[in-house]
């Protein structure tokens, strides 16, 4: 585990999938402390891909490619969560990992940062360079699990929801307010997001990740997880970033 301090915060970082396995400010725990499966605590990375991909498969500049599956037979929160990776630069606020992606279920090579720093608030920056000789669909997030007390708000709380069938978008959007309730489905959201409760209030800035998916389906805490494209997103380019 690595740690990293600032005056009034603290941050676990576990190398393997460069996840944050706590976040702490002035002593108080704002995140569910990270568990062995990555996406039930904690804070996960998602690369090259944000949620599901159905069935786990997609056509890209004409091959197909087949990712791993889970027990719901789809592909799920990308390539990196059983990755160890390698420290690049450590000081007391601030650390730097890296490691590469190199996967038959997906078109090249990618070299994957990822950098946390406390210095003020949290900041999580991923950066990912394709080192191959082709195109190929990215979808970036991040999976964090933030403790609320009783009933929780966002705001704004005005946005596009995705149509899900089998939780899979549909590929419609429909106008939306969310409100107090259980949600696993996504959001197109840009801009800033703040979550209250009585628990914390907290600020989440997420540039270049205009999708949020809302998961409550573990008590005493909500998922927002910034996305830079909605699940299944290899399927409809129109809404998944390229990387050249």
């Amino acid at each position: 585990m690595i740690k990293i301090s600032s005056r009034d915060m603290e941050a676990i970082i576990e190398p393997k999938g460069a996840y944050l396995y706590s976040l702490k400010k002035e002593g108080k725990n704002i995140i569910l402390e990270g568990k062995e499966r990555q996406t039930r605590g904690g804070m996960a990375i998602l690369v090259p891909f944000a949620n599901r991909i159905k069935g786990g498969n997609y056509r890209w500049n004409g091959k197909e490619y087949s990712l791993p599956l889970n027990k719901e037979g789809n592909a799920i929160h990308g390539l990196v969560m059983d990755k160890v990776f390698s420290i690049e630069n450590k000081r007391d606020d601030a650390v730097s990992l890296a490691t590469d992606i190199e996967d038959k279920g997906y078109p090249v090579r990618l070299h994957v940062n990822v950098k946390y720093n406390i210095a003020s608030g949290l900041t999580c920056e991923i950066e990912v360079k394709n080192e191959g000789d082709e195109t190929a669909p990215l979808t970036v997030g991040t999976h964090p699990y933030f403790i609320v007390k009783g009933m929780w708000s966002i705001l704004p709380n005005t946005g596009k929801k995705c149509i899900i069938d089998d939780k899979i978008p549909t590929g419609e959007m429909v106008d939306y307010v969310i409100d107090f309730s259980d949600y696993d489905c996504c959001f197109l959201l840009p801009g800033d997001v703040t979550l209250f409760s009585d628990y914390s209030r907290v600020k989440i800035s997420k540039p270049g990740m205009d999708y949020l998916q809302i998961y409550t389906g573990i008590p005493g805490s909500v998922a927002l997880e910034p996305m830079s494209g909605i699940p299944d997103a290899f399927k409809r380019v129109s809404r998944t970033q390229i990387i050249e």
